[in-house]
């Protein structure tokens, strides 16, 4: 059966042009003319050209597509294998570019403005990821202590980031050291540390009650890019991120409780129901 140039450029997806172009380079000459001398392709012309098709979707040029087709002697599986490792460096070329792409779309999105090296001096494992803090921006964006968060951050010093990375060492070996000593979750020791981590949000980037600290805990024991912010992978336990939450909720009952009896202003106690920071 023969076909038309119209109607191989329908089945292949591709152009009369470029077949036209095939024909030119000596690739693809249909076997047959109509009495019109119309192109006519047929049934081994379509093999051919599913071939070729193939070919450049790997990305081999002409001369390679026409080499491999037309010389007994050229061996396909070895141009093949050649250009899966080409490809693969490519693929890791690209992956490379799209990790500096997102550091650099990670310093808008956190608020954090430092360069690479200095943000490799301050944070060194602790790592910014982009999806997380993408989300977490298109989730809080109407939060005024989000807005206010991403303000002080973006106004901290390379000299604020270190003191703030040196408080949260610190505030980390006490939460492994009480982890890994088994003491228990809504115990002193673990809801002082809770406090800590409360009271470090508040210094250094928004007021923290205990409503908010509430919501963080529940974020770090959900979402592994959150906690990861706190506590690398590295130094992380098994049940730690879900150990912090307990202690961030008994810390945020004990402090509720310690504030029973004190009467707030009717503004202060509307805030507090509906968990607005002010």
């Amino acid at each position: 059966m023969s076909y038309s140039v119209g109607q191989v450029s329908g089945f292949a997806g591709i152009t009369v042009r470029t077949l036209h172009h095939y024909d030119t380079a000596g690739l693809l000459t249909p076997s047959e003319r109509s009495p019109a001398g119309y192109r006519l392709y047929s049934d081994a012309d379509l093999a051919r050209l599913q071939q070729i098709l193939f070919y450049r979707e790997l990305g081999f040029s002409l001369d390679e597509i026409g080499t491999i087709l037309e010389d007994p002697d050229a061996n396909a599986l070895d141009q093949l294998r050649a250009r899966h490792r080409r490809l693969s460096e490519q693929i890791g070329k690209l992956q490379r570019m799209m990790e500096v792409a997102e550091r650099a779309m990670a310093v808008q999105e956190t608020g954090v403005r430092l360069t690479p090296q200095e943000r490799f001096e301050v944070f060194g494992e602790i790592a910014f990821d982009l999806s997380y803090a993408t989300e977490a921006q298109l989730k809080w964006q109407d939060s005024e202590g989000h807005r206010r968060s991403m303000a002080s951050a973006a106004a901290h010093t390379k000299e604020d980031w270190a003191r703030i990375m040196a408080e949260a060492a610190a505030w980390r070996e006490g939460l492994l050291k009480v982890f890994d000593g088994r003491e228990p979750a809504d115990g002193e020791a673990a809801m002082d540390l809770a406090e800590e981590h409360r009271a470090h949000i508040g210094r250094w980037f928004t007021p923290c009650p205990p409503e908010m600290h509430r919501r963080i805990g529940d974020d770090f024991a959900r979402d592994p890019r959150a906690f990861a912010l706190v506590v690398p992978p590295s130094q992380q336990r098994p049940g730690l991120a879900a150990y912090l939450r307990t202690a961030i909720e008994a810390n945020a009952v004990r402090h509720d409780a310690a504030t029973e009896g004190h009467p707030r202003n009717s503004h202060e106690d509307s805030d507090h129901r509906r968990g607005v920071v002010r």
